[in-house]
């Protein structure tokens, strides 16, 4: 879509938000944005992940960090000790959702309550 003005009275054809669907697909997921949020501020174990993401199971913590680690926006570095030890990070490519994350959380401040049924946000 070269112009990213929109005509607000037309049918939208899927070809023309493939792209937002491919990008969601990537961070969507009930626990990756929070993963990702937190891999931003820094690297972290599995176990601190684990112990931060309140009801999150350990199954479901390892499943979405390899699918964030296959699309390239999270690193896993695995060190030779004993016990093994595995950290994880955010790529360049999770850097680059800041604004993202960001717009999200200044939306969640402004609209969020009204959003789950709470007070409408002031003009």
């Amino acid at each position: 879509m070269d112009n990213m003005t929109i005509d607000k009275n037309r049918a939208v054809p899927p070809e023309e938000y493939a792209d937002l669907r491919k990008a969601l697909t990537l961070i969507s997921g009930k626990w990756k944005l929070e993963i990702l949020w937190l891999l931003y501020h820094r690297t972290h174990r599995f176990g601190e992940l684990r112990k931060t993401i309140p009801g999150i199971t350990q199954h479901m913590l390892t499943r979405q960090l390899r699918e964030l680690e296959a699309d390239g926006l999270v690193t896993r570095t695995v060190f030779a000790e004993v016990p093994p030890r595995v950290e994880y990070s955010m790529t360049e490519a999770t850097k680059a959702l800041e604004p993202t994350i960001m717009a999200l959380m200044a939306w969640w401040q402004q609209f969020g309550k009204a959003a789950q049924g709470g007070t409408q946000p002031e003009e």
